[in-house]
């Protein structure tokens, strides 16, 4: 009788919940840097993420970075018995926000147009540089890779803009996307390798 198939290994990638910061009105460049601060440190919105493809009870370690949103996500997903795997490689690309003076703009815009300048190379003095960004992307997919490898099932809490770049790597490397979880807060991305 042959042997049954292994079943395909398989990659999490989950997006943070939504922190409590207000996002209402008009902010100057002084109050978009605030804002930016504030995001980084906030805690998140109770919420409730029921997954159909998440073995919860199988996980017993969760990556997440170094940025309180992720592992606050990270312990309400899978609870305060789960390991916590904290590591800078998974932390959400920097962004920094430019001055205009005199300028009042909804917070999203600031935040656009910084994003646009710094992977145009323009707005990166004192932060990592989008090309650092990507390389450091591509080391996390390889951590996340190596895992999934040697334990079957692998789960990263982390961020937008990080998540996307990993699944990029990670496709690369020969991996599927499964699952399309879009953009938003607690979406969810499965990758498997078979």
């Amino acid at each position: 009788m042959p042997d049954a198939p292994m079943p395909p290994k398989r990659i999490f990638l989950i997006r943070h919940a939504k922190p409590q910061v207000d996002r209402k009105g008009f902010f100057s460049a002084h109050q978009a840097r605030a804002y930016v601060s504030a995001y980084d440190t906030a805690e998140v919105e109770e919420f409730v993420l029921q997954h159909e493809a998440i073995p919860y009870k199988h996980i017993r370690k969760v990556y997440c970075s170094t940025l309180v949103r992720s592992q606050q996500t990270a312990r309400a997903i899978f609870g305060d018995g789960v390991e916590l795997r904290i590591d800078a490689t998974f932390r959400e690309f920097e962004r920094r926000v430019f001055g205009l003076p005199l300028v009042r703009l909804p917070i999203k815009l600031w935040l656009l147009g910084a994003r646009l300048l710094w992977f145009l190379g323009f707005n990166n003095g004192g932060i990592e540089t989008f090309k650092q960004a990507r390389a450091r992307a591509r080391k996390a997919a390889e951590m996340l890779s190596e895992d999934a490898h040697q334990h079957k099932t692998t789960v990263l809490v982390a961020h937008g803009l990080l998540n996307h770049f990993i699944k990029r790597e990670l496709v690369r490397m020969g991996w599927q996307q499964s699952i399309k979880g879009g953009t938003g807060f607690l979406a969810v991305d499965m990758l498997t390798f078979a």
